[in-house]
């Protein structure tokens, strides 16, 4: 299928692994031209040169999300090699402080909330005047199961990603009529180092092996995941593509499910 996206620009946050870099890697191969950033200068460029594209198609830049400042330098670095912006997929996040309510400090909720929804808002306040500019544009924030269904071991996560669901919904009304469109995408338990990090967590609690980890944490805490197994990345970036593309010139203000049917309702 084409999708209708060759020689448009990108920016992919959270890009050095997991969903943010197999999201690079897909616009890359519908001829996007691609700026991939993260937080650390090394990891990100090892991740450039597995994306194995041409340098001026592939161009990479460390940011913090978290930073104005840092944020303004990426914004001027998108504008000094593409010339503009077309697609931004907002994948950087963290799960941030875990624990009941109660064992949750306030710096704790002001960590994961700086992250997983300042961070959103921030690089939306850079980069928005850019893509509105062009009369064709495309935001695809990265939500969570946990927006729709939250836990009660990591509610801080589930309260910014229940704000991102509701940000994304307000831009959709906004900007629609610029020909800028405005979605979400959830995954649920993909497999990434944010999960790897929660299975080896699990599986030193438990004296189990990873995989036992896995497969018990399938069964007590995601029992709607029907397949049974952690989604890839490839499976996510699918569904951002086109998102990000010219067939879902109909969809704005959605919320796609990448979930195994993980969320219990309709």
């Amino acid at each position: 299928m084409d999708f209708g996206i060759t020689g448009r620009t990108a920016l992919v946050t959270g890009a050095d692994s997991g969903i943010g870099w197999q999201t690079a890697r897909s616009l890359l191969d519908e001829g996007v031209r691609v700026v991939i950033t993260d937080l650390e200068e090394e990891p990100l460029r090892a991740a450039a040169l597995r994306l194995d594209a041409p340098s001026d198609k592939c161009l990479w830049f460390p940011a913090d999300i978290t930073s104005v400042e840092s944020l303004k330098a990426l914004r001027h670095f998108v504008e000094t090699s593409l010339g503009g912006l077309d697609i931004l997929v907002q994948s950087a996040g963290i799960t941030g402080a875990q624990g009941l309510f109660h064992e949750i400090s306030d710096q704790g909720w002001v960590d994961t909330i700086t992250v997983d929804l300042l961070g959103p808002v921030r690089v939306l306040q850079q980069f928005l005047p850019a893509l509105r500019s062009g009369g064709w544009g495309r935001i695809v924030l990265l939500a969570s199961e946990d927006a729709v269904q939250p836990y009660d071991d990591e509610l801080p996560y589930c309260a910014a990603k229940a704000g991102i669901l509701a940000l994304a919904k307000g831009l959709s009304r906004t900007y629609a009529r610029e020909g800028l469109l405005v979605n979400t995408v959830s995954p649920a338990f993909i497999h990434t180092p944010m999960t790897d990090a929660m299975m080896d967590k699990r599986a030193d609690q438990l004296g189990v092996s990873r995989q036992d980890a896995i497969e018990s944490f399938l069964d007590e805490e995601r029992p709607y995941m029907e397949l049974k197994r952690r989604g890839t990345p490839e499976e996510v970036a699918a569904v951002i593509t086109f998102l990000c593309s010219e067939r879902a010139s109909f969809v704005n203000g959605s919320n796609y499910r990448v979930d195994s049917g993980s969320v219990a309702t309709i």
